[in-house]
């Protein structure tokens, strides 16, 4: 007999794997639970298919009934899941689950963040991104280009779901704050032959927060599992520069919010603090909050006893003061 856990759980499954669900809108003010549609990023096969495709493969972690605690692994078909709220305020946010290059922490640094930016009036889009160590012949870059292409697509229908082109940030989390990162310093770089008229529009983020991000690929500050699934044990000092992103910020680089708890022991508060120095040199706008509690990971889960728990209202009144979200102000320049 199929338990309720496994019927569930094959549901879910079912749910990841369908090919685009039918556009609907939130109603009743609340945030939804679940995303309400997925858009897939590309035309037919993603490009550079391996040899031999991976499987994807949704496995459930919580053993707590009624709480997801969701891993994805073998991508092969990247896409974003869509939150839309009941009342959009004209922004937008990519945001970009982590899990080291190996899986896709989808539920507490995905859906968990989308429910509660989405209650906002934020129109959010969760990116479900191909895996390097898979065998792309993007190699590293393979997961920028499904950023690249989410950003393009998330402006070509703007329209559709009521946001301001121009108000379109990116989120991103642990490895997924290194493809944030990545995507606000190389976001013109040529990663995939262009496919439609969506590839002709602007893949620069408005703004960019890494939350306790992996940024540099030089060991030892490198978290070394990302390091080694994005470039490779062995990679050469020059590889290791060309995917560290502080060596790739620049004017263009959008306004970035920056958290990092000091006694994460996975990932050294020093990528952050790299990061940075980095933008500061080049004077792009930044913001930081270092925290000296909270660990790797914590995503939405800290009590509120700790301070580490209320960055991302931190994030929406900064996100306010550059033109987007609730109450935006005018984008401000400089510092």
């Amino acid at each position: 007999m199929i338990d309720r856990r496994h019927a569930i759980l094959g549901t879910l499954a079912a749910g990841l794997a369908a090919p685009v669900l039918a556009q609907g809108k939130v109603g009743g003010g609340a945030a939804p639970a679940d995303p309400v549609e997925t858009i897939e990023l590309w035309p037919g096969a993603a490009p550079g298919m391996p040899a031999t495709p991976p499987v994807e493969k949704v496995e459930e972690r919580s053993r707590e009934p009624g709480y997801h605690n969701r891993t994805v692994t073998g991508i092969v078909r990247p896409r974003l899941l869509v939150f839309r709220p009941a009342r959009a305020n004209g922004s937008a946010l990519l945001v970009i689950p982590g899990g080291g290059y190996s899986l896709i922490a989808m539920d507490h640094e995905g859906h968990a963040v989308a429910r509660r930016l989405a209650a906002q009036g934020w129109t959010v889009f969760v990116l479900l991104y191909r895996l390097p160590g898979d065998g792309w012949a993007a190699g590293p870059d393979v997961a920028l280009s499904d950023a690249q292409r989410a950003m393009r697509l998330i402006r070509a229908r703007a329209a559709t779901y009521g946001i301001r082109p121009e108000r379109v940030g990116v989120l991103g989390f642990s490895a997924g704050g290194h493809l944030c990162g990545d995507l606000a310093t190389r976001f013109a770089a040529p990663t995939y032959a262009p496919v439609d008229a969506a590839d002709r529009l602007d893949a620069r983020p408005a703004i960019a927060a890494p939350i306790y991000a992996v940024q540099s690929m030089t060991l030892p500050m490198a978290h070394a599992g990302s390091r080694a699934l994005l470039i490779g044990k062995d990679a050469s000092p020059t590889l290791e520069r060309a995917h560290s992103t502080a060596l790739n910020v620049g004017a263009q680089t959008p306004p970035c919010f920056l958290v990092h708890a000091e006694d994460d022991g996975a990932v050294d508060v020093g990528n952050t603090l790299e990061f940075r120095a980095a933008l500061k040199a080049a004077k792009v706008p930044v913001e930081t909050h270092l925290f000296a509690e909270g660990g790797h990971g914590f995503s939405l889960t800290l009590p509120d006893s700790k301070p580490a728990s209320r960055w991302l209202d931190l994030f929406t009144v900064w996100a306010g003061t550059h033109g987007l979200g609730q109450g935006a102000a005018s984008p401000q320049r400089g510092g």
